[in-house]
């Protein structure tokens, strides 16, 4: 019996023993699956939140790549913006007297760069009032010039009778000059605002000078014709001039040049010519003769897709005694007349390198003062007191045109082309001018 108990509690205690064993596996494997429950958990969430972190940086890296592309075409349509306007802007030169820019560095028309402190470069038509050329560049500039004056006057000298009635003599005079001019200039800039240059001319002169009386006029068929034509080439007047920038521009806000030029009479004077016994000249003339100093003032204002510009000057013309004998006087002094010159113009830009130009120019040129003595018939002497005559104004208006093409930064071919608007202008003038830098 005891063993027979002795059995059974050794069975009960193994089959406890067995159950304990069986359980402690089955808690160890929960708590395990547990924590790699919650270690997926944890993954997920870092994942996510790197997910999360990755699509907010490549959200700001477009938005980044957007902005630098926005900027990049902003930049593209200012740069061919620019490069039309430098095709507009030059030379300049402004209409006044002389010289062509070389294209300077591209801007923006209508809103220039904060720290832009040059004017743009027109392309103009003459030659004054050019922008300043960059400190330390040389700019030379070869220049050929034609210029036709073509007058055709019926004279009458006689009495009226009755209307349609003249007994007198009728002439027909015929004028034509033709100046053919090759000149050489140098600009040099000393600062960026201050720029210097001489430009000395090479000049032909053809003037045809032809009196011919209308047969039955003056009671002689046989009456011949007068022909006083001359012609003359050599040096011309050698020009200096100046020209400081005196603002920045801006907005709105023109740029502004000064100018100086100063003509020397280095040209055959008109009154230092060859002549005949009757004082009727045998040679023409390749200069004035006289000094003159034309202070002026230029605006060039930039306006998209266009650039306006214009200019103000005035010419004081210094006399000089000349003691030339003309029969029946001899010319003690002549004080030529001073004079007023305003221009205004656009440019175009029809590309980056070529842009057109209209523009129109008028010079008010006062009556000139001429102190003369009559010659005494017999001796041939000057004698009695001076006479003082004064010539009437001159009213000299010329409409402009002009094209200039760059073909690299260091060169471009300015074209102009002025026609005469009043009885005292040239008929036409045409120039064609090429600047290239050294």
């Amino acid at each position: 019996m005891v063993q027979g108990g002795g059995v059974r509690h050794r069975s009960a205690f193994g089959l406890a023993l067995m159950l304990t064993c069986m359980a402690v596996p089955a808690n160890v494997l929960a708590q395990t699956g547990a924590a790699a429950a919650s270690g997926r958990a944890t993954d997920v969430e870092v994942l996510r939140a790197e997910l999360a972190q990755a699509r907010a940086l490549l959200a700001e890296q477009s938005r980044q790549l957007e902005e630098q592309r926005a900027r990049l075409d902003a930049m593209e349509q200012r740069l061919v913006q620019t490069e039309r306007t430098s095709s507009a802007m030059a030379a300049a030169q402004v209409p006044g007297s002389s010289g062509e820019a070389l294209p300077q560095p591209a801007m923006q028309v209508g809103q220039p760069p904060a720290d832009s402190d040059r004017p743009p470069t027109v392309a103009v038509l003459d030659q004054q009032g050019s922008v300043v050329t960059r400190r330390g560049q040389l700019i030379a500039e070869l220049g050929l010039d034609y210029t036709r004056s073509d007058r055709n006057r019926a004279i009458f000298r006689g009495v009226e009778l009755i209307e349609a009635v003249l007994v007198g003599v009728f002439d027909i005079n015929e004028s034509r000059q033709d100046i053919l001019t090759a000149s050489g200039s140098l600009r040099y800039g000393l600062s960026d605002r201050l720029e210097i240059g001489a430009r000395l001319p090479f000049i032909y002169r053809s003037d045809k000078l032809v009196t011919t009386p209308i047969a039955g006029s003056t009671g002689n068929d046989a009456a011949q014709t007068i022909d006083n034509s001359v012609n003359g080439s050599g040096i011309g007047d050698l020009e200096l001039t100046a020209r400081y920038q005196l603002n920045n521009g801006g907005r709105n806000v023109p740029f502004l040049i000064a100018n100086l030029q100063a003509t020397i009479p280095t040209g055959r004077d008109p009154f230092a010519v060859r002549r005949d016994d009757f004082g009727v000249a045998r040679q023409a003339s390749t200069g004035a003769g006289f000094w003159g100093v034309s202070p002026s003032l230029t605006a060039i204002l930039p306006s998209e897709p266009a650039v306006l510009f214009g200019t103000l000057g005035y010419t004081f013309n210094l006399g000089k005694d000349v003691s030339t004998r003309i029969p029946p006087v001899q010319i003690d002094r002549i004080e030529p007349g001073d004079q007023i010159n305003a221009s205004a113009g656009v440019g175009l830009a029809l590309n980056e390198r070529t842009s057109i130009n209209f523009g129109y120019n008028h010079a008010w040129s006062f009556g000139t003062n001429t102190l003369t003595r009559l010659l005494n018939e017999r001796t041939g002497e000057p004698g009695g007191d001076p006479i003082l005559t004064t010539s009437r104004d001159l009213q000299i208006g010329r409409f402009l045109f002009g094209v200039s093409h760059r073909f690299s930064d260091a060169m471009q071919v300015n074209w102009t082309v002025e026609v005469g608007a009043t009885e005292d202008a040239p008929d036409v003038r045409t120039s064609l001018r090429i600047p290239f830098a050294l």
